[in-house]
């Protein structure tokens, strides 16, 4: 099933979604354990899940794999992301006949990140220079097939992000338009890069709307789990920072366990704020992690207590001791694997 029609099922309903994101882990047990942890999670009811495509589709078969377990053995609908990087035509066609195989209807397009120790993108021969391209050929190739989803950036593509404001204004109008392009292509729903400044989303979402474009925009929402992990991610992004953020994150920046709660209660002020203003879903960035993303959709009353079995106690205790793994995580994709919305 397409997710953009169980999400006008739910705004019609005037009910609340929610999604969680995943990535390929690169160890065997790393994915034996995101397997038992999808199992979990998919019991809360998320409307959907999605599986990340490593940059320059360095993890395209695990990542094939993983989305046809999720579809097929965990039973949760899924979308799967999909990249330009270092993708020639004939591999692009073969990963989407392979989705469409396996029931899957549902694709994230992207232009993608730099492959890894690379700064800028570069077109490989017989590739696809941007996400437009892929949304595109994915419409052209396969009709009405497949559902398309396409990045929305609330301060703009981090590519063209500059300290002069006049230049910014006309980067980030620029990208709006571009937005627009790929929606009129045949992109049906937007997922947004991570913020942490409500108010951008918001202005994001008007902006957008005065464009003409009526589809769904999902937030992307990233909890603070750590405190080098979030500086790492955030710089990377180039994603700004409320003072009042980055003051009380910088006096608690030596206790993990204060930081982490931090992160829930701003997630859940910040996803509060969202769902008050009519948002009508949120995407959770989980970093393959329980405990943040589970304790802020509990906080808004989208995950009934009762829900959460003594198991998944059990691993939300496991989650919140593994600093060390999040942060190379974390490390992980802001040195180059695919981002949600890169």
């Amino acid at each position: 099933m397409k997710i953009v029609d169980k999400m006008n099922e739910s705004i019609k309903a005037g009910k609340t979604f929610f999604s969680f994101e995943f990535f390929p882990p690169r160890t065997d047990e790393g994915v034996e354990n995101l397997y038992s942890r999808q199992h979990r999670m998919a019991a809360y009811g998320p409307t959907f899940c999605d599986i990340t495509w490593g940059a320059g589709g360095t993890t395209a078969d695990l990542t094939l794999d993983i989305a046809a377990k999720m579809q097929n053995t965990v039973g949760v609908e899924t979308m799967m992301h999909l990249t330009c990087t270092n993708m020639p035509e004939s591999q692009l066609e073969n990963a989407l006949d392979k989705v469409k195989s396996y029931g899957i209807q549902n694709i994230l397009a992207l232009r993608g990140d730099p492959p890894k120790g690379q700064e800028t993108f570069t077109v490989v021969e017989g590739g696809f220079s941007c996400a437009l391209d892929l949304v595109k050929y994915i419409k052209a190739k396969y009709g009405d097939f497949f559902g398309i989803t396409v990045a929305g950036y609330p301060e703009g593509h981090p590519d063209a992000i500059v300290s002069n404001p006049e230049e910014m204004d006309k980067a980030y109008w620029a990208d709006l338009h571009y937005l627009k392009e790929k929606i009129d292509a045949g992109g049906e729903i937007i997922v947004t890069q991570l913020f942490y400044d409500v108010d951008r989303f918001f202005k994001f979402v008007q902006d957008v709307r005065s464009l003409g474009i009526t589809c769904p925009i999902i937030p992307g929402i990233m909890p603070i789990m750590t405190y080098g992990g979030f500086k790492r991610m955030t710089s990377f992004c180039k994603t700004a920072i409320p003072s009042e953020i980055s003051e009380h994150l910088e006096k608690i920046k030596d206790n993990d366990e204060a930081v982490k709660a931090y992160g829930i209660e701003l997630g859940t002020q910040m996803c509060r704020r969202l769902l008050e203003a009519g948002t009508p879903g949120l995407h959770m960035y989980t970093l393959n992690l329980e405990n943040a993303s589970v304790s802020i959709l509990q906080n808004l009353g989208l995950i009934e207590k009762s829900q959460v079995s003594a198991t998944v106690q059990v691993q939300i205790s496991n989650d919140s001791k593994v600093k060390k793994g999040t942060e190379k995580v974390e490390e992980s994709l802001s040195n180059g694997a695919e981002l949600a919305v890169a």
